[in-house]
């Protein structure tokens, strides 16, 4: 359930290199969409995701949100470093990945983190909701979710 692994290469692919620099053919639209500031600060936050710094790579998330409040992938994935550092932090992720969906309506990843953490929650009936929906935006994704919740094991 690592889909920050998906976002990061879409970001690779679309600024041209993993921390924004260059140009390809397509990556003119994430740039002025997002800005390459706050996607180059967004790269590194993946990074750090990656070498499970967590509380680092919440940091360039909310850098990069700074820059551009709209950034549904920096809401996202800074929802999951908050959640990954513990219960303390569920009430903020909880916020974050809804205003990703709020934003991104179809960012799928966020419809299964947020189901991850309503079943830590204790709150199975809205992560079951978020099952219904993640099966007509990603079926892979939803079988995953499936699994999370039918075993309790999110890895």
């Amino acid at each position: 359930m690592k889909r920050y692994l998906s976002l990061f290469t879409i970001y690779i692919i679309a600024t041209g290199s993993a921390f924004g620099a260059g140009s390809r053919a397509g990556g003119g639209a994430l740039k002025k969409e997002q800005g390459a500031q706050p996607v180059q600060v967004y790269n590194q936050g993946i990074q750090l995701m990656h070498a499970k710094k967590f509380a680092e790579a919440q940091v360039k998330f909310q850098q990069a949100l700074s820059e551009n409040p709209n950034f549904a992938e920096a809401h996202n994935n800074l929802a999951y470093s908050l959640r990954k550092q513990g219960p303390q932090n569920y009430a903020e992720a909880l916020e974050h990945y809804n205003k990703a969906i709020q934003l991104k309506p179809d960012l799928a990843e966020a419809y299964e983190y947020r189901g991850v953490l309503f079943l830590k929650l204790g709150r199975k009936v809205d992560g079951e909701k978020d099952l219904e929906t993640l099966k007509t935006l990603n079926p892979k994704l939803a079988t995953e979710l499936e699994h999370v919740i039918q075993t309790g094991n999110e890895e």
